[in-house]
């Protein structure tokens, strides 16, 4: 089977891996820790750990278990107390940190209480702030705080030094695809690359770099962005390697959706412009990958995992 390393972050990731755990792939999902929002926030605070959010998001949708049992791992308490807003499966995890010091430890252990085949990494056991700097030279503290400064960004990147697991490098080592799915690109995406020995050994690795390119801009990171846009972003930070292949979406989203996204989100799709990824010397994956939930445009897992599948199997 074909390894892949998937890094990501964020509910982008979600989708890609609930549609590609179907087939006959080797998994490692890489997530970031640095998520400094809500319940995640609040753990972190309390207990100096790494953020589990993500993770938790992950494992879920990773896990094989009755889609019931899941529901409980993703229910949020609503109630006046210091409970409120933590998801129960949050709380698991921390408990299991608070029980081994190790947060490879408890993500191994929720993995095998939840059926998990693949394999799921932190990018750090460390306890890290990310941070911004404007194009004005202001400074930006916390990830949940870098979209809301309404300005561009010259520079991501970590107040502490991070340490990434050696099972991350190992699996890069290993991987015939390395992957970087759709999720908030400053804030989900580049906090994995602001790591020097993982960009060392993603640098010496002769696998293939894919991005799943985001369907739609994001407020507050990636307005009127294009495809070739994220991907300059990523190479800069990819420094020697650069993204070999980008998967991007040309499903036809009614005028009516675009206009409500445009007006209520300040969103709109991320332009394809074909010429400029030539230039980067990138090849372009168009495929039809795009759904409706409630008026919402979400990647479809299942067909962006056979898209993606089949591109894999080619070479």
């Amino acid at each position: 089977m074909k390894k892949i390393v998937v890094f990501g972050g964020g509910h982008g990731m979600n989708y890609f891996l609930q549609g590609i755990k179907l087939f006959p792939v080797e998994i490692t999902a890489v997530i970031s820790v640095c998520d400094n929002g809500k319940s995640t926030g609040k753990l972190r605070e309390e207990f100096n750990m790494p953020a589990v959010g993500d993770l938790r998001n992950v494992i879920v949708s990773l896990a094989k278990i009755d889609s019931s049992i899941k529901d409980v791992m993703q229910y949020r308490f609503n109630t006046y107390s210091d409970l409120n807003g933590h998801p129960i499966g949050n709380l698991l995890i921390t408990g299991m940190y608070n029980m081994t010091g190790s947060l490879k430890e408890s993500i191994d252990m929720c993995s095998k209480l939840l059926d998990v085949d693949a394999r799921v990494l932190p990018l750090s056991e460390d306890y890290l702030t990310l941070m911004g700097e404007t194009i004005d030279g202001e400074i930006v503290e916390g990830e949940s705080n870098i979209p809301l400064s309404g300005k561009k960004y010259k520079k991501i990147f970590y107040k502490e030094k991070p340490k990434v697991l050696k099972e991350v490098l190992d699996a890069v080592k290993c991987a015939d695809a390395i992957v970087f799915s759709m999720g908030s690109l400053y804030t989900s995406t580049i906090p994995h690359l602001l790591c020097k020995d993982l960009i060392d050994e993603i640098s010496k690795s002769k696998a293939k770099i894919i991005y799943l390119c985001n369907a739609v801009t994001q407020f507050g990171e990636t307005e009127d962005f294009s495809v070739s846009d994220h991907l300059k972003i990523l190479n800069k930070y990819l420094k020697k390697r650069k993204v070999d292949t980008v998967l991007a979406a040309n499903t036809k989203i009614s005028d009516k959706i675009l206009a409500k996204y445009s007006n209520e989100e300040q969103k709109g799709l991320v332009k394809i412009d074909k010429e400029e990824i030539a230039r980067l010397d990138c090849k372009l994956i168009l495929g039809d990958i795009l759904t409706l939930e409630d008026d919402m445009i979400r990647h479809d897992s299942l067909k962006l995992a056979t898209v993606f599948f089949s591109y894999l199997m080619r070479w």
